[in-house]
Protein backbone atom coordinates (compact mmCIF):
# COMPACT_ATOMS: atom_id res chain seq x y z
CA UNK A 1 0.00 0.00 0.00
CA UNK A 2 1.16 3.52 -0.75
CA UNK A 3 -0.01 6.96 0.34
CA UNK A 4 1.17 10.53 0.79
CA UNK A 5 1.07 12.40 4.09
CA UNK A 6 0.43 16.13 3.71
CA UNK A 7 1.00 19.02 6.13
CA UNK A 8 1.97 16.81 9.04
CA UNK A 9 2.64 18.14 12.52
CA UNK A 10 4.83 16.18 14.92
CA UNK A 11 3.86 17.26 18.45
CA UNK A 12 5.93 15.39 21.04
CA UNK A 13 5.78 15.40 24.82
CA UNK A 14 8.23 13.92 27.31
CA UNK A 15 6.72 11.32 29.61
CA UNK A 16 8.32 9.45 32.47
CA UNK A 17 9.36 5.97 31.32
CA UNK A 18 7.46 4.43 34.24
CA UNK A 19 4.18 6.08 33.25
CA UNK A 20 4.50 5.13 29.60
CA UNK A 21 5.93 1.64 30.08
CA UNK A 22 2.72 0.39 31.66
CA UNK A 23 0.81 1.30 28.49
CA UNK A 24 3.11 -0.65 26.14
CA UNK A 25 2.21 -4.34 25.98
CA UNK A 26 5.02 -6.87 26.42
CA UNK A 27 7.12 -8.22 24.85
CA UNK A 28 7.66 -4.84 23.15
CA UNK A 29 10.31 -2.77 24.92
CA UNK A 30 9.78 0.94 25.43
CA UNK A 31 12.65 2.99 24.03
CA UNK A 32 13.99 6.14 25.63
CA UNK A 33 16.29 8.92 24.45
CA UNK A 34 18.81 9.99 27.07
CA UNK A 35 16.59 8.42 29.72
CA UNK A 36 13.37 10.13 28.64
CA UNK A 37 10.34 8.53 27.01
CA UNK A 38 8.28 10.35 24.39
CA UNK A 39 4.68 10.30 23.16
CA UNK A 40 3.69 11.89 19.87
CA UNK A 41 0.45 13.25 18.41
CA UNK A 42 0.56 13.68 14.63
CA UNK A 43 -2.28 15.33 12.69
CA UNK A 44 -2.04 15.29 8.88
CA UNK A 45 -3.97 14.57 5.68
CA UNK A 46 -3.74 11.30 3.77
CA UNK A 47 -3.78 11.63 0.00
CA UNK A 48 -3.46 9.19 -2.90
CA UNK A 49 -4.14 6.09 -0.80
CA UNK A 50 -3.82 3.09 -3.10
CA UNK A 51 -2.94 -0.56 -3.24
CA UNK A 52 0.11 -1.76 -5.13
CA UNK A 53 -0.19 -1.31 -8.91
CA UNK A 54 -3.56 0.43 -8.53
CA UNK A 55 -4.67 4.04 -8.92
CA UNK A 56 -6.25 6.00 -6.07
CA UNK A 57 -10.04 5.70 -5.89
CA UNK A 58 -11.76 9.12 -6.12
CA UNK A 59 -13.47 10.27 -2.88
CA UNK A 60 -11.95 7.35 -0.92
CA UNK A 61 -8.22 8.01 -1.12
CA UNK A 62 -7.97 11.32 0.78
CA UNK A 63 -8.99 12.03 4.37
CA UNK A 64 -7.69 13.59 7.62
CA UNK A 65 -5.89 11.37 10.13
CA UNK A 66 -4.38 11.87 13.57
CA UNK A 67 -2.47 9.29 15.57
CA UNK A 68 -0.94 8.83 18.99
CA UNK A 69 2.36 6.94 19.11
CA UNK A 70 5.42 6.03 21.09
CA UNK A 71 8.72 4.34 20.33
CA UNK A 72 9.60 0.74 20.99
CA UNK A 73 11.96 -2.02 19.96
CA UNK A 74 11.58 -5.75 19.43
CA UNK A 75 14.32 -8.15 18.43
CA UNK A 76 16.72 -5.22 18.30
CA UNK A 77 14.70 -3.38 15.61
CA UNK A 78 13.35 0.07 16.57
CA UNK A 79 9.83 0.91 15.49
CA UNK A 80 6.56 2.69 16.25
CA UNK A 81 3.75 1.53 18.51
CA UNK A 82 0.39 3.22 17.92
CA UNK A 83 -1.97 3.75 20.83
CA UNK A 84 -4.70 5.09 18.54
CA UNK A 85 -5.29 6.29 15.01
CA UNK A 86 -8.33 8.41 14.13
CA UNK A 87 -9.41 8.92 10.52
CA UNK A 88 -12.15 10.82 8.76
CA UNK A 89 -12.97 7.84 6.50
CA UNK A 90 -15.06 4.98 7.85
CA UNK A 91 -13.92 2.74 4.99
CA UNK A 92 -10.26 3.42 5.74
CA UNK A 93 -10.85 2.66 9.42
CA UNK A 94 -12.50 -0.68 8.64
CA UNK A 95 -9.77 -1.68 6.18
CA UNK A 96 -6.91 -0.72 8.49
CA UNK A 97 -8.43 -2.56 11.43
CA UNK A 98 -8.85 -5.67 9.29
CA UNK A 99 -5.59 -5.77 7.36
CA UNK A 100 -3.15 -3.89 9.62
CA UNK A 101 -4.68 -4.76 13.00
CA UNK A 102 -4.26 -1.21 14.25
CA UNK A 103 -6.53 0.62 16.73
CA UNK A 104 -8.23 2.88 14.20
CA UNK A 105 -11.33 4.89 15.09
CA UNK A 106 -13.75 6.90 12.96
CA UNK A 107 -13.82 10.60 13.82
CA UNK A 108 -15.45 13.86 12.77
CA UNK A 109 -12.50 15.75 11.29
CA UNK A 110 -11.80 18.96 9.39
CA UNK A 111 -8.77 20.73 7.95
CA UNK A 112 -8.70 24.43 7.07
CA UNK A 113 -5.77 25.90 5.14
CA UNK A 114 -5.33 29.64 5.25
CA UNK A 115 -2.32 31.91 4.71
CA UNK A 116 0.24 29.18 5.29
CA UNK A 117 -1.46 27.94 8.45
CA UNK A 118 -3.40 24.74 9.14
CA UNK A 119 -6.53 24.65 11.26
CA UNK A 120 -7.17 21.08 12.39
CA UNK A 121 -10.00 19.54 14.40
CA UNK A 122 -10.87 15.96 15.31
CA UNK A 123 -13.50 14.45 17.58
CA UNK A 124 -13.84 10.69 17.79
CA UNK A 125 -17.31 9.34 17.05
CA UNK A 126 -18.89 7.94 20.18
CA UNK A 127 -19.33 4.17 20.53
CA UNK A 128 -19.05 1.54 23.25
CA UNK A 129 -15.62 0.46 21.95
CA UNK A 130 -14.21 3.94 21.31
CA UNK A 131 -12.93 5.99 24.26
CA UNK A 132 -13.47 9.70 23.71
CA UNK A 133 -10.61 11.70 22.21
CA UNK A 134 -10.44 15.13 20.59
CA UNK A 135 -7.90 17.56 19.18
CA UNK A 136 -8.23 21.13 17.99
CA UNK A 137 -5.59 23.66 17.06
CA UNK A 138 -3.71 25.64 14.45
CA UNK A 139 -0.15 25.08 13.31
CA UNK A 140 2.34 26.45 10.82
CA UNK A 141 5.90 25.75 9.60
CA UNK A 142 8.82 28.01 10.48
CA UNK A 143 12.27 28.10 8.93
CA UNK A 144 13.87 26.07 6.16
CA UNK A 145 13.61 22.35 5.46
CA UNK A 146 16.32 20.35 7.23
CA UNK A 147 16.34 16.54 7.25
CA UNK A 148 17.24 15.31 10.76
CA UNK A 149 20.86 14.32 11.35
CA UNK A 150 21.66 10.85 12.73
CA UNK A 151 22.15 10.87 16.48
CA UNK A 152 19.80 13.79 17.11
CA UNK A 153 16.51 13.60 18.97
CA UNK A 154 14.65 14.64 15.80
CA UNK A 155 16.15 11.70 13.90
CA UNK A 156 15.33 9.28 16.74
CA UNK A 157 11.70 10.43 16.85
CA UNK A 158 10.97 10.40 13.13
CA UNK A 159 13.27 8.11 11.17
CA UNK A 160 11.61 4.79 11.97
CA UNK A 161 10.87 2.20 9.36
CA UNK A 162 8.47 -0.28 10.90
CA UNK A 163 5.41 -0.49 13.11
CA UNK A 164 4.46 -3.13 15.66
CA UNK A 165 1.09 -4.64 16.48
CA UNK A 166 -0.33 -8.01 17.60
CA UNK A 167 -2.34 -10.92 16.22
CA UNK A 168 -5.29 -12.61 17.95
CA UNK A 169 -2.90 -14.73 20.02
CA UNK A 170 -0.94 -11.64 21.12
CA UNK A 171 2.06 -12.56 18.98
CA UNK A 172 4.08 -9.60 17.73
CA UNK A 173 3.60 -8.56 14.11
CA UNK A 174 5.87 -6.16 12.23
CA UNK A 175 4.90 -3.96 9.29
CA UNK A 176 7.79 -2.56 7.30
CA UNK A 177 7.59 1.07 6.15
CA UNK A 178 9.66 2.90 3.55
CA UNK A 179 9.94 6.63 2.88
CA UNK A 180 12.60 9.25 2.08
CA UNK A 181 14.24 11.13 4.98
CA UNK A 182 11.76 13.44 6.67
CA UNK A 183 11.81 17.01 5.25
CA UNK A 184 11.41 18.57 8.69
CA UNK A 185 10.88 22.21 9.53
CA UNK A 186 10.49 23.89 12.87
CA UNK A 187 6.86 24.62 13.71
CA UNK A 188 4.57 26.73 15.84
CA UNK A 189 1.19 25.61 17.14
CA UNK A 190 -1.76 26.92 19.13
CA UNK A 191 -3.40 23.80 20.54
CA UNK A 192 -6.69 24.68 22.22
CA UNK A 193 -7.98 21.14 22.90
CA UNK A 194 -6.04 17.90 23.25
CA UNK A 195 -7.51 14.85 24.98
CA UNK A 196 -5.74 12.33 22.78
CA UNK A 197 -3.77 10.95 25.74
CA UNK A 198 -6.66 10.72 28.18
CA UNK A 199 -7.42 7.07 27.48
CA UNK A 200 -3.84 6.29 28.58
CA UNK A 201 -4.15 8.35 31.73
CA UNK A 202 -1.58 10.80 30.33
CA UNK A 203 -2.33 14.52 30.19
CA UNK A 204 -0.73 16.28 27.20
CA UNK A 205 -1.05 19.88 28.33
CA UNK A 206 2.53 21.14 28.53
CA UNK A 207 4.30 22.85 25.61
CA UNK A 208 5.36 20.17 23.11
CA UNK A 209 8.36 19.83 20.84
CA UNK A 210 7.06 20.72 17.35
CA UNK A 211 8.11 19.83 13.80
CA UNK A 212 6.35 20.14 10.46
CA UNK A 213 6.61 18.24 7.18
CA UNK A 214 4.84 19.48 4.06
CA UNK A 215 4.79 16.07 2.37
CA UNK A 216 6.00 12.53 2.87
CA UNK A 217 5.46 9.68 0.40
CA UNK A 218 5.16 6.32 2.16
CA UNK A 219 5.01 2.65 1.20
CA UNK A 220 3.72 -0.05 3.57
CA UNK A 221 4.30 -3.78 3.37
CA UNK A 222 1.94 -6.43 4.74
CA UNK A 223 2.29 -7.54 8.34
CA UNK A 224 4.58 -10.47 9.12
CA UNK A 225 5.43 -12.30 12.37
CA UNK A 226 8.30 -10.58 14.15
CA UNK A 227 11.05 -12.62 15.77
CA UNK A 228 12.92 -11.69 18.92
CA UNK A 229 16.24 -12.81 17.51
CA UNK A 230 16.29 -15.72 19.96
CA UNK A 231 14.23 -18.15 17.88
Amino acid sequence: MAQSWMDLLFAHWTVSPEALRRTVPPPLELQTFEGQAWIGVTPFEVRNLRLRRMLPVPFLSSFPEINVRTYVTFGGKPGIFFFSLDAGSGLAVAAARTFYRLPYFHAHMAIERRAGELGYSSERKASESAPSAAFRGRYRPRGSVCPPAPGTLEHWLTERYCLYTFDDKQRVLRGEIHHPPWPLQSAEADITLNTMGDELGIELSRTPLLHFAARQDVVFWTLEPATSGLE
